[in-house]
């Protein structure tokens, strides 16, 4: 009797490479959802969309050439302005060029005539101040000098807005970190105190007509405007001046402005430091004492019957 072979198992089939991939599959086999494939599949059987009635078609029509003029008139007008738009730029550029070029003589004219005005007044001191001309030039400010002093550095604070306010009150600090006028004044008429013979800031020399002032947030020197860091150089004994200045209440009043604002500060004796004259000297009101005046006191004395000693 025949025997059955045995029946040989055929075991589980091997698993797919990408079994471990199935949802990567389902996104690939099923793109498109199945609510945009249904309504895709609708609008394809409507006619793709597009418009059935003659009223439609004429209104979608109308759209498209409304459209079409809309671009096209856009575009011709930009075509036609263009030139026009050009022209205008350009000479708007050669005003500019004008303008600036006319500043420009006008600034070596102004530079010009202070120099003539220097000039004339320097003649003038040395007539009326005989053997003493020179010092009184000096002290005037009309003749550049030079010799030992300081150079003291002071600058706004670190991050500081250049929309500040106005200048600090006399009753205590502004909380801002920007040198202001009445800090630059007190400065300076720290250093006078303290024993300088010539002042200027940023080249700006200082004479006993200057005045500092604020424009906004601009410190001015005799109408011109200064920018940060403002040098201020002063002439004299070097160590001593420096010493005398930072132990003045002045000095003092820098200090607690850099302790307390972080306003930045430094100063330095130097062997050698050079300030120019004054660009103008203009005294309206002054007059030298001449005969004229002694004759006039002489009167004012007879008729008051006091003197002087």
């Amino acid at each position: 009797m025949s025997q059955q072979p045995p029946v040989r198992s055929t075991g589980t089939p091997p698993p797919r490479p990408d079994a471990s991939m199935s949802l990567l599959n389902n996104v690939i086999d099923h793109a498109l959802d199945d609510g945009y494939a249904e309504a895709s599949a609708r609008r394809a059987a409507e006619g793709g969309g597009m418009p059935r009635t003659i009223r439609a078609k004429l209104g979608l029509a109308a759209g498209l050439v409304l459209a079409a003029a809309v671009v096209t008139l856009g575009a011709a007008e930009a075509r036609v302005s263009a030139p026009v738009v050009a022209k205008e730029r350009q000479e708007l550029i050669d005003r500019i060029e004008s303008e600036t070029s006319a500043a420009d003589k006008l600034e070596t004219d102004v530079e010009r005539i202070r120099d003539e005005v220097g000039e004339r007044q320097r003649r003038a001191l040395e007539q009326h101040g005989g053997d003493q001309a020179e010092l009184v030039a000096l002290l005037s400010g009309a003749t550049p000098v030079h010799g030992p002093g300081v150079k003291l550095v002071v600058d706004d604070a670190k991050g500081t807005d250049t929309g500040g306010g106005g200048p600090r009150e006399s009753s205590g600090f502004s909380d801002t970190g920007r040198v202001r006028d009445r800090d630059m004044q007190r400065v300076v008429n720290g250093l006078w105190e303290s024993g300088a013979e010539a002042v200027a800031i940023n080249g700006q020399r200082l004479t006993a007509l200057s005045a500092i002032r604020a424009a906004g947030d601009a410190i001015l020197v005799d109408n011109k405007p200064l920018v940060p860091p403002y040098t201020i150089l002063a002439v004299g004994d070097g160590q001593r001046l420096s010493t005398a200045f930072q132990d003045s209440a002045d000095g003092q009043y820098l200090h607690a402005l850099q302790e307390n604002f972080g306003i930045r500060t430094s100063i330095s004796a130097e062997g050698d430091v050079r300030l120019p004259a004054a660009p103008s000297l203009i005294v309206r009101t002054a007059e030298p004492r001449g005969a004229g005046a002694a004759k006039a006191t002489g009167q004012a004395t007879a008729e008051t019957g006091k003197g002087t000693s």
